[in-house]
């Protein structure tokens, strides 16, 4: 036992070496009790007293943590506190230092649950017209749950099922208990700030109202409200509703129903990458047979040059026969004409009877040399049809002979221009042949006999 020191104490000393004991003594302690004396100051500070049935303890709680509450506590309520027990040195009053105050049993919490609620909603943070769409095919998932969770195993089991590829992101945060709600922010911060994710699932398994309560606080919500990527809240079983749900760009009853809104199915996929396979193949295959029946189409009103020039010879010798029929016709008036004013003549003078005889003569000849002159260019015509005819290619071709084209279409005339492999395409009188160049016997390189 320590003998008391000869020196006196001060009061103020006292009090501080009693305030370092106790707070060294005692860290993060929860108290529970009933809820009096609340005094709320315009400084924003809360000091009230904590009691039961046989004892009482003053409390005080900074403007920082009493703006964090996400409820509104009042005089008889039954309330749970975090807090460090400390000592106010002015007046040697035991008191409580306060960061964290919830209701106390489900009831209150329930409670408190819908004065949040209908907080947020007042502030417009449950309003559909904030809420960002979530991406059809995400490139990462980032996922803010705990590493030793259920959670992050069903969401990685389900992801791996539908579509194993997609990448995913572990934020790993506390999802229960006084350290959860500020875990929690500051993974969101992070995974914001690192924008490696399009889109977060935030969430944990099912539990009571007071296990999932980090994800009704105030803070955690506006976290959710202020994040740049879209965020799937999917937090308890299907049943559990909290804050951070309504305030999230979508909601998901469980880890793995979040894991397979944002996954598309692999099988899904293949079925419709295989059907837009065969509508391609289909439409493609048609287009050909359109395009191929148009290309006969072509073919069928495309003429032969050898039946164009039978219409043109065919058409020559119908104008050279509308010519000479025009030509005799004209004759033949000339001449009617020729007489009637020669008969004229002679009846109206008597005495160029001779003249008539002499011009009766002329005519003769000119009918004669005229007779000729027609012969002549008969004959001449039929010279000119029979040349023609004999440097026909029909005429040719008809005679045993063909002509070579080049596959652009040239006339082959030299083995200089050909190779050996080219394809040539031989024209015979009834049709075509394509032909493959094997070997090129120049006439300069034949041995002559001896």
């Amino acid at each position: 036992m320590n003998k008391p020191s000869n020196l006196a104490l001060s009061v103020s000393q006292l009090n501080r070496e009693a305030k370092q004991l106790l707070e060294a003594s005692f860290s993060l302690i929860r108290v529970e009790g009933e809820l009096t004396n609340l005094a709320r100051p315009a400084s924003g500070h809360w000091y009230f007293t904590l009691k039961d049935d046989r004892a009482q303890v003053r409390c005080a709680m900074f403007r920082r943590q009493a703006q964090s509450v996400s409820f509104q506590p009042k005089e008889g309520d039954q309330v749970v506190v975090l807090a460090k027990v400390s000592l106010y040195e002015g007046r040697g009053d035991f008191q409580l230092i306060c960061d964290q105050m919830i209701p106390s049993g489900e009831g209150q919490l329930q409670k408190a649950f819908e004065q949040v609620k209908q907080r947020l909603s007042a502030r417009g943070l449950f309003d559909l017209s904030r809420k960002k769409t979530l991406p059809k095919h995400p490139r990462c998932i980032g996922v803010i749950t705990s590493s030793s969770g259920a959670a992050i195993h069903d969401i990685l089991h389900v992801l791996k099922r539908r579509f194993p590829g997609i990448p995913v992101n572990l934020y790993p945060s506390a999802v229960q208990g006084t350290e959860a709600a500020e875990q929690l922010i500051n993974a969101l911060a992070l995974a914001n700030r690192h924008k490696a994710c399009d889109v977060l699932i935030i969430g944990r398994g099912g539990g009571s109202l007071e296990d999932l309560w980090p994800f009704n606080e105030v803070a955690v919500a506006e976290a959710i409200a202020s994040s740049s990527i879209p965020i799937v809240s999917a937090v308890g079983h299907e049943t559990d509703t909290t804050i951070s749900d309504l305030v999230a760009d979508y909601r998901a009853p469980t880890p793995s129903a979040a894991a397979e809104i944002l996954s598309p199915d692999q099988h899904l996929l293949k079925r419709q990458l295989i059907d837009t396979q065969n509508t391609f193949t289909r439409r493609t295959l048609q287009q050909f047979q359109q395009a191929q029946q148009r290309l006969d189409l072509l073919q069928l009103r495309l003429k032969h040059p050898g039946e164009r020039l039978r219409q043109q010879r065919q058409q020559l010798s119908d104008l050279t026969s509308s010519l000479m029929r025009l030509q005799l016709l004209q004759i033949q008036r000339q001449d009617q004409g020729l007489t009637s004013l020669t008969c004229r003549l002679v009846r109206r003078t008597p005495e160029m009877r001779s003249h008539a005889l002499r011009i009766e003569k002329v005519y003769t000849q000119l009918q004669q040399r005229l007779n000729a002159s027609l012969k002549h260019r008969r004959f001449a015509f039929e010279q000119t049809v029979y040349r023609l005819n004999s440097v026909s290619p029909l005429a040719t071709l008809n005679r045993g002979f063909s002509y070579l084209q080049n596959q652009q279409g040239e006339i082959v005339y030299t083995t200089q221009q050909t190779s050996i492999g080219d394809t040539l395409v031989a024209t015979l009188k009834d049709g075509k042949l394509s032909c493959q160049v094997t070997d090129i016997i120049s006439e300069d390189t034949q041995e002559s006999p001896d």
